[in-house]
């Protein structure tokens, strides 16, 4: 079975990446790796949401040829690392009126204060549109998928993200639809978050 869009990009974050991130947020690793673990699928299913609509789907393909196509993650990571990468600009159009309900509710299930959820998901958003420019536009090979050449391909295999991201649950799934069922000025269930959290990483 093909992994995830998810899991592969948080592979692809082990080691190095997210101990240069959570040197930055002042974090441990396996702090930093729980907090990217959920903040991905918030992420990515945000933009399977996003792409569900037509104009959605287009303007995200468009972004990712103009602006993301050929770069590599590890110099989008340099950039996030340096305070560049236009991950306010990024998730503005992402996550919209739901990115204060994002910030509090990746805090309460990880532990992060909302500054530092807040500065997490600044630093994955360039590197979740590179990392989508790179997989839909690369040519095809014997280990990848073949690339999404339409809007409405990127936008099915975002959408098959969503849903998958939402069957596995766990806090990955619980915190995406926290926030996405909100109607962009709703109360998140912060104790139902923390409780999840907590179930997963164990009491701090």
């Amino acid at each position: 079975m093909t992994a995830s869009l998810t899991d592969d990009l948080f592979n692809q974050l082990q080691g190095q990446p997210l101990a240069d991130m959570g040197h930055r947020l002042g974090l441990s690793q396996s702090q930093t790796a729980g907090a990217v673990s959920a903040a991905l699928p918030l992420l990515l299913g945000a933009l399977g949401r996003n792409t569900s609509r037509p104009q959605g789907a287009d303007a995200l393909f468009g972004a990712l040829q103009r602006d993301h196509a050929g770069l590599d993650l590890g110099s989008v990571l340099g950039s996030v690392l340096g305070g560049g990468g236009q991950g306010a600009g990024i998730l503005e159009h992402v996550l919209g009126g739901r990115q204060a309900n994002a910030q509090r509710g990746l805090g309460a299930a990880t532990g992060l204060d909302e500054g530092q959820a807040g500065a997490l998901l600044k630093m994955l958003a360039p590197i979740v549109m590179a990392y989508l420019a790179k997989r839909m536009f690369a040519q095809p090979s014997s280990t990848s998928a073949a690339p999404a050449l339409t809007p409405q391909g990127l936008g099915d295999i975002l959408g098959q993200e969503q849903t998958q991201i939402r069957q596995q649950g766990g806090l990955g799934g619980g915190l995406l639809g926290a926030v996405l069922d909100q109607d962009g000025d709703g109360d998140l269930d912060i104790n139902d978050l923390m409780r999840l959290g907590g179930s997963i990483f164990g009491s701090r």
